[in-house]
């Protein structure tokens, strides 16, 4: 007789069926052994059903952006640690030195930067910092006389200096004059 077709089961469809339906072919084509390659739009699709099935146990609406179905729209409370509005630049430095334990640190390469502001143009010309290691600061002179000018002045030194770094920091100021040679025993030498 021709009459319609006998409805059969309904097709399956593979977007929705997932990796399970993929599974299941695989096993019906005969294909044994290793798992078949796939090609980067199968791929796409399982991952795409994938993410429904998942959205869909969550209660979300695919699609939506994380709608909830039949739900109110949740308040979303901010993270106080995150921030929130933006923050001056300056501010957002300095709670990342203070939260690493850097302050001291950039301070006293804020004091290397400026030196010609701390000791003064004339000064700075002749003598430069080289180091600070606990609480000394080692600077160096280019000749004798200006070593022994800020050697006179390391007191003072030492107080602008923590008023600028904050008490205590620098303890002293150790002075080094210009670097020469070995001295060579001569004829006019005292042995």
């Amino acid at each position: 007789m021709d009459g319609p077709p006998a409805a059969g089961p309904p097709a399956a469809d593979p977007q929705a069926a997932g990796p399970q339906a993929d599974a299941a072919d695989a096993a019906e084509s005969g294909e044994s052994g290793g798992v078949p390659a796939k090609s980067g739009i199968e791929l796409a699709r399982e991952a795409l059903a994938q993410a429904k099935a998942d959205a869909l146990k969550r209660g979300t609406l695919p699609g939506q952006g994380g709608k909830r179905k039949g739900a109110a729209k949740p308040i979303r409370v901010r993270d106080p640690s995150r921030g929130g509005d933006p923050q001056a630049f300056g501010a957002a430095i300095r709670d990342l030195l203070a939260s690493r334990g850097w302050e001291q640190r950039a301070a006293v390469g804020g004091v290397f930067g400026n030196w010609a502001g701390i000791v003064g143009p004339e000064l700075a010309e002749h003598t430069r910092p080289e180091r600070f290691e606990d609480g000394e600061l080692t600077v160096a002179a280019d000749s004798t006389t200006w070593a022994t000018q800020l050697r006179l002045l390391s007191s003072t030194l030492v107080r602008r200096l923590n008023e600028e770094l904050g008490h205590g920091t620098v303890r002293r100021v150790k002075v080094v004059g210009p670097a020469s040679g070995p001295r060579r025993n001569g004829a006019w030498r005292v042995r």
